[in-house]
């Protein structure tokens, strides 16, 4: 196959050749005006064509393709505003804008809030929205014209949206002052890319606190989720100064359980977030729990500054210990060591103590050999314990120990303070 389109090409080649070797007019004209013109020699021709047969000949010879393009994955920056898909030249834009504008073989007049006229093409508009196409259908033709009513939206924004059906083609500061108008012809006419647009214009920058409430309610009206979720977050977020905006006491008049929704949303984020702050205030309290159970280990084995085991002597020169647990727990074993009433409920202190002690025998897991005074005793003590006291004490522990899950162990933390 490939032989055949080698001979094919290689014999036009040559009646081409030939012809161009035949004399012709600008040749006689050459030679009247005294023009030296060189010719073409066909033996040093002829072995430049005849190269492609011999290759193809030998399929060794054969030239490989070139290589697929490689892979390439980049991070890509996603920009704010939508991404335009469209492969359509500007050119042909250009084109179906100008057919627009100038109304070449217009037979539609769309009748504004104005009372002035906005003109079009009935094939244009009943493929762009099935709403139109329908209305389209059943208006009645005066002398060749067709005329419908949009009524209720200024004539600029009625101009914008039959524009964008022709070649969605927009300023955008056109389109930002009646943003609001376009989202409702959009979806009442359902032309969905002039939706998207509108919303994802909205979202990305163009709420404020004097039109969030509008958008919220067009939001709700026109379908758009998303858009209505980030209108109530924005709403919660700052709801003293939007509440006292004009769109908000005329939402109040016009829709009241909007109102109440929008209300109940705000009294909701704000338990969530003291439920929030409740839960990191326990949190905090479990961390501390935890690392004084792990000083309490660490002065009873290791030694911290003055305070230590009996079975080893602390130098004086030994470094003391930066971890704030250490210092606030040996300032509490050394007030129990020294208090006369060191009962369980006779001093605060001590009581809290007492509780530390018992905290660790039951965070221990080698009792026999632990050098944390009363870990044994506490151990035993527990048999003896009633049921509701065994359950707290248990849900005590899991969240200690959770607490020392989430923020890893105690020696890593003294590591990057020494």
């Amino acid at each position: 196959m490939i032989q055949d389109i080698w001979e094919e090409v290689y014999l036009m080649a040559s009646l081409a050749i030939d012809s161009a070797w035949l004399p012709s007019p600008s040749e006689s004209l050459c030679r009247s005006l005294n023009v030296c013109v060189e010719e073409a020699n066909p033996a040093d021709i002829l072995p430049a064509l005849e190269a492609p047969m011999s290759s193809v000949s030998d399929n060794c010879n054969i030239p490989k393709p070139p290589p697929l393009p490689s892979k390439v994955r980049t991070r890509t920056k996603y920009s704010k505003r939508p991404l335009e898909c469209s492969l359509v030249p500007k050119e042909t834009k250009n084109t179906w804008d100008k057919l627009f504008k100038e109304g070449y073989g217009v037979d539609v007049c769309i009748i504004t809030k104005d009372k002035s006229c906005v003109l079009a093409h009935s094939n244009i508009l009943s493929i762009a929205s099935p709403v139109l196409s329908n209305i389209l259908s059943r208006s009645k033709v005066k002398h060749g014209m067709r005329y419908i009513k949009i009524p209720g939206v200024p004539h600029d924004a009625i101009f914008m949206f039959i524009r964008f059906l022709y070649s969605s083609c927009y300023e955008e500061e056109e389109l930002r002052k009646f943003v609001l108008h376009l989202l409702v012809l959009s979806h009442s006419y359902s032309v969905l890319p002039l939706k998207r647009v509108c919303i994802c214009l909205l979202e990305q920058g163009w709420l404020t606190r004097e039109n969030v409430i509008d958008v919220l309610q067009l939001a709700k009206n026109c379908d758009a989720p998303r858009l209505a979720f980030i209108c109530v977050r924005m709403i919660v977020k700052d709801f003293k100064s939007i509440s006292s905006t004009e769109g908000w006491k005329v939402m109040k008049r016009a829709n009241p359980a909007l109102e109440q929704e929008l209300v109940e949303s705000v009294v909701e984020a704000d338990s969530r977030k003291q439920e929030r702050q409740r839960k990191m205030e326990e949190k905090k309290v479990y961390l501390q729990l935890y690392e004084a159970m792990e000083a309490l280990l660490h002065i009873c084995k290791d030694g911290c500054r003055t305070i230590g085991p009996r079975d080893k002597v602390l130098k004086g020169s030994q470094v003391t210990c930066n971890f704030p647990a250490c210092k606030g727990l040996e300032t509490l074993v050394r007030h129990f060591s020294n208090c006369k009433t060191r009962v369980p409920g006779g001093c605060v202190h001590c009581k809290r103590m007492w509780q530390l002690l018992e905290l660790h025998s039951r965070m221990c897991n080698e009792p026999d050999s632990c050098k944390v005074p009363l870990c044994r005793h506490f151990k035993e003590k527990m048999q003896q314990q009633s049921k509701k006291d065994e359950t707290k004490w248990k849900l005590l522990v899991s969240k200690v120990i959770a607490a020392k899950n989430a923020v890893g162990s105690f020696s890593s933390r003294r590591s990057c303070l020494s």
